[in-house]
């Protein structure tokens, strides 16, 4: 896999640590029923990496720190790469790496590459690695947000749609996945594609997104598999109502207006003019909401700032 040079790095979330994409040689798994899994996936460069390996302990920490609690009853049997070594992954890996670059080039400079998880039977996600998505499925736990693939920022939010095989294993793709302008979704919505071309991808909160939805026609351009983890759960994985998840509430609507009226308590008012302009703009139409909220961002410069005041006028 080439190298992507230091404007396509993205960082993850695992330890504040950043993934590395070096390619070690294969170690047969001492698992016979994993052998006997993906020893079809080897013709597509899928690698397994070896226990004390730096990506492999990194993959495995953050897997299990994803799943909260039920880390404590969960075992990481095995975790593959993809080393998109053969002729059809390199052509995948150059594919993302082109589309990257055009969906900065759209986006002022941010393709806004994320790191996300994918859960899915053992046939489904080997046929993921060998042929790419060729189908849109429901998620088998949660909302469902629109017609598209739906990856999940925590491991925890999609290990439920993780399958059990017939030896007990289940197994979760990590991805890239390029999200550009992304757009709320409605739950139980039958979108399958943007609402307008300002708009690139869904999720479920602008301010604290838990699921990403990527359109069909962006499913095989807009996501890279890299990691596979198989591991086995606890009995109650098979049926997540048996988990006290609390429910994911739709993004209450709010008013711009009393939004920037609580925010101006807690920033400096040279950037409550630059907001109010942005705004401005944003009423008159010059700009698109997308637009006003990547710049409201920016010049607040505090995700958790804005996320509380939003619950603070979303409470009122």
């Amino acid at each position: 896999m080439d190298q992507l040079g230091d404007d396509d790095q993205v960082s993850m979330t695992i330890e504040n640590r950043e993934i590395l994409f070096s390619s070690d040689s294969e170690v047969e798994s001492p698992n016979p029923m994993l052998n006997c899994h993906f020893r079809s996936l080897k013709r597509n460069g899928i690698i397994k990496l070896e226990e004390r390996d730096q990506e492999h302990d990194l993959i495995k920490a953050g897997f299990l720190s994803g799943v909260g609690q039920l880390g404590n009853e969960i075992e990481v049997v095995a975790i593959h790469k993809n080393s998109c070594s053969t002729i059809l992954g390199q052509a995948r890996s150059e594919s993302f790496s082109i589309y990257s670059k055009a969906m900065r080039k759209k986006c002022g400079g941010d393709a806004n590459i994320k790191y996300a998880w994918i859960g899915s039977s053992k046939d489904e996600i080997c046929k993921i690695i060998s042929h790419g998505f060729s189908t849109i499925m429901e998620p088998r736990s949660g909302d469902c947000f629109g017609n598209g693939v739906h990856l999940y920022p925590t491991n925890i939010d999609g290990v439920f749609s993780a399958v059990e095989d017939e030896n007990g294993l289940r197994h979760m793709l990590l991805c890239r996945v390029i999200l550009g302008n992304t757009e709320v979704i409605e739950a139980s919505s039958k979108q399958f594609q943007p609402t307008c071309q300002d708009f690139d991808s869904g999720v479920d909160n602008w301010f604290a997104p838990k699921t990403y939805i990527i359109w069909p026609s962006n499913m095989n351009s807009h996501i890279l598999p890299i990691f596979l983890v198989s591991f086995k759960g606890p009995l109650l994985l098979g049926n997540s109502s048996k988990i006290k998840k609390i429910p994911l509430n739709p993004t209450p609507r709010i008013k711009f207006s009393n939004l920037l009226r609580v925010l101006s308590n807690f920033l400096h008012p040279s950037r409550m003019v630059l907001i109010s302009k942005n705004y401005e703009d944003f009423q008159k139409n010059k700009i698109s909401k997308m637009v006003f909220v990547q710049k409201l961002r920016q010049i607040a410069g505090d995700t958790s700032l804005l996320k509380s005041c939003h619950d603070i006028v979303s409470k009122h």
